[in-house]
């Protein structure tokens, strides 16, 4: 079975929805599944209609879509957690504190994996492999300034503020689709 990546924001309509068709669409071909949920979500509700637009707009067939509340298990069968921000990263560690190194904001995991150098090590998944790289790399990086690790939340915004999250979704996930090619 693939290795899983699981994005979190806070309802799962917005955010985390949208990175999991953007990494469904820059992740096909890899070992890897991917999945969402929020920490403050109620299970079985639909997307935003804005993120609607957008995550059809890349030929994401999205109407199965529901959203999910975030659980232990979910934290803890990933072998990957990006959340939109630090607090819901916080939120993770407190729910699953034993899958804290393997948690990252999507910001700060771009970051690390754009400066990872892959050791390719024998025994292991290239999801796993790259997660690995990208924790040696944090002690190469100076930390981020303050504000840049959180993705924005475009809920209550227009449909250009919607395409604007997803584009930064989208150029925060191409260096871990690098990473996991080059640790596979």
């Amino acid at each position: 079975m693939p290795d899983g990546v699981l994005f979190v924001c806070h309802a799962n309509m917005c955010r985390s929805p949208m990175a999991e068709f953007i990494a469904r669409r820059l992740l096909a071909g890899l070992p890897v599944t991917v999945a969402s949920a929020g920490t403050d979500a109620i299970d079985g509700a639909g997307m935003h209609p804005y993120a609607v637009e957008v995550a059809a707009g890349d030929g994401a067939d999205v109407t199965a879509f529901r959203t999910r509340r975030l659980r232990p298990e979910h934290l803890t069968s990933a072998a990957l957690v990006l959340t939109a921000t630090r607090r819901q990263r916080s939120a993770c560690a407190a729910l699953a504190p034993a899958a804290l190194g393997r948690m990252f904001t999507l910001h700060q995991f771009a970051r690390l994996a754009a400066a990872a150098r892959p050791d390719g090590a024998p025994g292991t998944t290239p999801l796993r492999a790259a997660v690995v790289a990208a924790v040696r790399a944090r002690g190469r990086l100076q930390p981020a300034p303050d504000g840049t690790d959180d993705l924005r939340d475009p809920i209550g915004g227009s449909p250009a503020d919607f395409r604007r999250c997803a584009e930064e979704i989208e150029r925060s996930i191409r260096p871990l689709r690098a990473l996991i090619a080059t640790a596979g």
